[in-house]
């Protein structure tokens, strides 16, 4: 063969060779396909009990009735009954060891990530109730007027 085919040809190799070089050191000996029960079967056999011993930081709607039956309740009879507790109250990961850590979200952001009305008939958010927020008392928090847990109710 010519040497204009052979030197590319080397310099694969060679390039292939180096992939598999550095591949052997930079993966661990543990990563593989380790069981059915992953996406693509492959991980690393150490991260499941790294996963199994990490602390959910969400605990959903069932956690939070434990001690807040009544506002659960009034939830889910409201037209917010899709959206879990910690959407709004932060993630209920220490919650309640330490109270203050849970923030409540009460900012007209959160309430506008639904309710800005949509310009678009055909998308199924466009079926949520929306306001203009620029004329919409524009410099009134929602939570004044409206209450999250029962938003048809009107309080101011």
């Amino acid at each position: 063969m010519k040497n204009h085919v052979l030197r590319p040809l080397w310099v694969a190799l060679a390039a292939i060779a180096l992939i598999l070089v550095a591949r052997h050191f930079m993966v661990p000996d543990d990563f593989g396909v380790n069981g059915e029960n992953f996406t693509y079967g492959f991980h690393r056999l150490g991260s499941v009990d790294d996963w199994k011993n990490f602390k959910s930081k969400y605990r959903g709607r069932e956690y939070c009735q434990e001690c807040h039956e009544e506002k659960v309740t009034e939830n889910n009879a409201s037209k917010h009954n899709i959206i879990q507790c910690e959407n709004c109250h932060g993630p209920a990961i220490d919650h309640p060891d330490d109270p203050e850590t849970l923030e409540i979200d009460t900012s007209r952001d959160l309430c506008l990530r639904c309710h800005s009305a949509l310009p678009y008939p055909d998308n199924p958010r466009s079926k949520i109730k929306g306001i203009d927020p620029d004329k919409h008392n524009h410099d009134t928090e929602c939570i004044e007027c409206h209450n999250p847990h029962n938003p048809a109710l009107e309080e101011g």
